[in-house]
């Protein structure tokens, strides 16, 4: 039985809207929501695998997953006995970092994938439930700054490289390299790539053999001030470094709340990047009133001068969280169907396996429509002037319309697939990080509108078998948390020829 389901979430800052979603506890059904005039379809999770989270990379450290994913549509075949095979490229932030920052060095990693999805709705065989993705890392490529040398984990400290040529002011660690905290990846055509990061926050562009070209700094209000100068630390000070005064910048991007999500549009020409919660003047302060995020919308038609061309509020999800208390779903990554709509996955934090928590109350993946918000690029907003001041959005601004597409919680279908969320906290409960999403085609001719959104965790490197920058570590919580790919297929018409 399917039934559809279009709720506009579009959230005046004036009023906290409470949202909470209760997965349903009857057998999977179809759900769908209409952006533009175009009906998505979310057809379920078809797939789910793991790679071990004790997976060591070719440079004999464990291996981190998912921040950022792009597939290799090039790469991607769809098999006579309905299997497929391809490539892609999943990246991690900055390393294991508990007990603060390390000199951990950004990389890329190459994924070799076989997935063998079930049709929408129906259970995988016993004991294969978590068998549909076999996920192979393949290789690794080291990130270098635009000189060629090594960039680090390492929190910027009060690290400024002076802005030289066409590059920017560059987040500096103490040890003399780029600080890079990648967070999402847009692969291009010629084997390039944009990263986006949270020290800066930045957009990278990097060759295919992974050295940095340019790079692009956000609006003057993105820009993490402290004693009225940029200032990138992000509170998590290296071995024998301290913490910034003070702790949290004035004005600019929250500690830990760049860049999160990016991509491009289906043809190319247009990149958006969305800044994972609120600035600091806009609300960021508070974990409360800190809905009102920014949306940046870049003409990429020049890949090394990418010029602002639009630029939105986006209203983040607002939520009850377990103690009673108002609470925002900050968004982790988004996939561009147009320059005007987009799909976002917003989560909470703090649980799942690995944490204390066990139960999430919100983990969604939201459609985004600004095709009617106010376009605020350029204007009083990106200088001095708060767009939200303590989470109350300017009346002369119209924002972005979110609508409900993907439960990631749902009973039903996680169930199919031996998961859950909640107690008990085991390995089958979903960690708490997901932030990586990219789409591929199913290539049926009888479905030409039907993609697998690709969904994986960043798992925090958290092991009992871990190694990196020279040591050994066993993460205090115990757990193994995998990384773990969720494939689900959806509608999406008309996007091939977008």
């Amino acid at each position: 039985m399917k039934y559809k389901r279009s709720k506009s979430l579009s959230l005046l800052s004036a009023t906290l809207a409470t949202f909470v979603f209760t997965a349903p506890v009857v057998a999977f059904a179809d759900t769908s929501v209409t952006v533009q005039g175009m009906t998505l379809v979310n057809k379920g999770r078809v797939a789910v695998g793991r790679i071990p989270a004790n997976q060591r990379d070719k440079f004999g450290e464990t291996f981190g997953s998912g921040s950022g994913m792009s597939i290799d549509t090039k790469s991607w075949t769809r098999n006579a006995d309905g299997t497929y095979k391809g490539s892609l490229w999943l990246l991690p932030d900055r390393g294991y970092n508990v007990a603060g920052t390390t000199d951990y060095r950004a990389r890329l990693n190459t994924i070799d994938i076989k997935l063998t999805p079930v049709a929408p709705g129906e259970t995988p065989p016993a004991g294969k439930e978590q068998f549909g993705v076999e996920a192979k890392l393949a290789d690794t490529l080291l990130l270098k700054d635009n000189k060629g040398n090594d960039t680090t984990g390492l929190d910027p400290a009060n690290g400024v490289r002076q802005a030289e040529g066409a590059m920017p002011l560059l987040p500096q660690a103490p040890n003399g390299k780029i600080s890079l905290d990648n967070e999402a990846i847009a692969r291009l055509p010629d084997g390039s790539m944009f990263i986006s990061d949270e020290y800066g926050p930045n957009i990278y562009r990097f060759s295919a053999d992974g050295r940095m070209i340019s790079a692009t700094a956000p609006p003057a209000a993105f820009l993490p001030m402290r004693h009225g100068a940029v200032n990138f630390s992000s509170n998590n000070p290296g071995p024998g470094e301290t913490a910034p005064d003070p702790k949290d910048p004035t004005s600019g991007r929250q500690n830990n709340q760049g860049l999160e999500g990016m991509s491009l549009t289906p043809d190319g020409k247009f990149l958006i990047a969305v800044l994972q919660s609120a600035t600091r003047q806009d609300g960021g302060d508070s974990s409360s009133t800190r809905q009102n995020t920014r949306a940046l919308v870049y003409d990429a038609s020049d890949l090394d001068h990418l010029k602002l061309v639009h630029e939105y509020v986006v209203p983040l999800p607002v939520f009850t969280n377990d103690k009673g208390k108002t609470a925002v779903a900050a968004q982790s990554e988004l996939v561009a169907l147009s320059p005007t709509s987009f799909l976002m996955l917003a989560r909470d934090s703090n649980n799942g396996y690995g944490q204390k928590g066990d139960k999430s109350i919100y983990r969604s993946i939201v459609a985004v429509d600004v095709s009617a918000a106010t376009d605020i690029a350029g204007g009083k907003f990106d200088g001095d002037t708060a767009v939200a001041p303590k989470g109350v959005l300017d009346p002369s601004v119209k924002p972005a319309v979110l609508s409900q597409f993907i439960d990631i919680n749902d009973t039903a279908d996680l169930a199919r697939f031996g998961l859950h969320n909640g107690a008990p906290n085991d390995r089958n409960n979903l960690s708490e990080k997901w932030e990586a999403m990219s789409l591929a085609s199913v290539q049926d001719p009888k479905l030409p509108n039907d993609y697998f959104l690709f969904v994986a965790n960043d798992n925090d490197f958290i092991t009992q078998d871990g190694f990196q920058v020279g040591a050994a570590y066993k993460d205090d919580s115990g757990a193994d948390v995998d990384t773990m790919f969720q494939v689900f297929q959806v509608t999406i018409p008309g996007l091939a020829t977008k």
